[in-house]
């Protein structure tokens, strides 16, 4: 029984640590090369035309303000006063009837003042691989300025490095490390899911007819 114990044990461990080795290799491959294109000072951001702003629900699950929405919010609100970016693409899960993103981005939005008239949304933005692949496949963009926080803006540069964009992306306000705890431990997985999706050239959910943005 022992011996059956230990090899349990160290079966254990070996799967453990090649899991851990394959999340800190996913996660090298897809920061590689994104640090020159991230922004965390809007003075020194160069401008775009169209910021692409990632989504995610307004609330957490127990009903708390989501403060990753907000300062993503705040930051897309921000560029475009201060004129770096002329329109907001929003792109955010619409899969189901009680569920959103884009709706509240853009009710978001409006309420800090940002024209309806330049924010375009992207109901079929179901995953951040789908965003940013629509966002040159619908919606034309071949250069765009990604909003976020740093750690999945890094992943949103590696897919559009891949596919062809010429992204830059500008950091908003980080949440901190015991309310982002579990966002970041996903990130790590989410990593490793992007890498998969490159190799297999997998494809958005949806892409549709072509929109364009300021037309």
């Amino acid at each position: 029984m022992l011996p059956r114990r230990r090899l349990l044990l160290w079966l254990l461990l070996i799967c453990t640590t090649l899991l851990i080795l394959m999340l800190a290799m996913a996660s090298s491959i897809v920061v590689k090369g994104s640090n020159s294109l991230l922004y965390s000072n809007v003075d020194k951001l160069p401008s775009n035309r169209v910021g692409l702003l990632l989504g995610t629900s307004p609330r957490l699950s127990n009903g708390d303000p989501n403060y990753f929405f907000i300062y993503r919010i705040d930051a897309a609100a921000m560029l475009y006063f201060r004129g770096k970016i002329r329109y907001i693409l929003v792109s955010g899960d619409n899969r189901h009837l009680s569920y959103n993103e884009p709706q509240e981005m853009r009710r978001a939005l409006l309420s800090r003042g940002v024209p309806d008239s330049v924010i375009v949304l992207d109901y079929a933005g179901i995953r951040t691989f789908d965003s940013v692949v629509r966002s040159k496949e619908v919606f034309g963009l071949d250069s765009v300025t990604i909003i976020s926080q740093r750690f999945h803006n890094q992943r949103a540069l590696y897919i559009a490095r891949n596919k062809g964009i010429a992204a830059i992306a500008f950091n908003a306000l980080d949440v901190d490390t015991y309310d982002g705890f579990r966002t970041r431990v996903r990130e790590y997985f989410a990593r490793v899911k992007v890498i998969i999706d490159l190799w297999f050239n997998a494809q958005p959910r949806h892409l549709g007819p072509k929109v364009v943005i300021g037309r």
